[in-house]
């Protein structure tokens, strides 16, 4: 039994004047780089990977959360029940994009249900729902099913029109822009699979790009855009909690980045 979580402690962060007056005269997209942090995983689970940066870190995270027990296409429905339940109802779980609390039991494929939304799109890499990336529970979220649809395989992006029971999510012809309580979780989300599937297990090789329209190329975008997410929307107790199922009750490996926020940075 794993011992009682430790939520990670936020160094702080000394402000001179003199970075008061920039971060004042700064646009309102940058922000500040994720603070270090430490976990109780830092000396076992992460142990080979503590230090290091660039390249060299992202090799040293693959073969770390690359040990990971995979789970049907079939089972990711029960995992979400899991994975996504709202802290305020446990009948419900919370959907991606909208931030809708809903029953459950309402998932399938019509309207007014919840689906198996792929962050990663699957297209983007054309792995569909293998077990693998397809199954993979780290980039899969529970979402309203005409969300879903409007998202569709849409790059990342800022800017767009408001989507229709989207939370406050925009789209455009190109890309798709989260509601702001989702930002940093998508942003996240992405990075993992582009760490996990670096094209050395039959899988595509995923990796971010600074391009929307991607298509079926293995490739999300935008980078820049993600970083910023990253930064403006910290890890929140509900990621925190979703990571820790996922590790425990079925994958047993972990999302780096909900833990290591500041490892974005270091790696790109």
């Amino acid at each position: 039994m794993l011992a009682t979580r430790i939520r990670p402690r936020w160094k702080p962060v000394a402000l001179t004047t003199a970075a008061v007056l920039v971060g004042l005269m700064t646009p309102a997209l940058t922000a500040a780089p994720a603070a270090a942090t430490t976990t109780e995983y830092d000396d076992t689970y992460y142990a080979d990977a503590i230090g290091k940066t660039g390249t060299a870190l992202k090799d040293s995270l693959h073969t770390i959360i690359s040990d990971q027990t995979k789970i049907s296409y079939s089972a990711v429905w029960n995992a979400l029940k899991a994975a996504d339940q709202d802290p305020n109802n446990s009948s419900n779980v919370l959907l991606l994009y909208s931030g809708v609390s809903r029953s459950k039991s309402l998932n399938g494929g019509s309207t007014g249900n919840w689906n198996r939304e792929h962050t990663w799109a699957k297209s983007h890499g054309d792995f569909g729902e293998v077990t693998g990336p397809g199954t993979d529970l780290h980039h899969l979220r529970a979402c309203d099913v005409q969300v879903n649809s409007i998202r569709g395989n849409l790059d990342f992006d800022n800017g767009g029109s408001s989507v229709t029971n989207g939370g406050g999510s925009l789209v455009d012809s190109d890309s798709f822009q989260p509601r702001a309580a989702d930002k940093g979780d998508v942003a996240r989300m992405i990075l993992y699979m582009a760490v996990r599937y670096e094209g050395d297990d039959g899988f595509a090789d995923l990796e971010p790009n600074e391009k929307v329209g991607n298509g079926s190329n293995p490739f999300m975008g935008k980078l820049s855009i993600l970083k910023q997410w990253n930064e403006q929307d910290p890890p929140s107790a509900f990621e925190e909690r979703r990571n820790e199922v996922i590790y425990d009750s079925y994958q047993h490996n972990r999302n780096p980045f909900i833990d290591h926020p500041e490892w974005v940075e270091a790696i790109w």
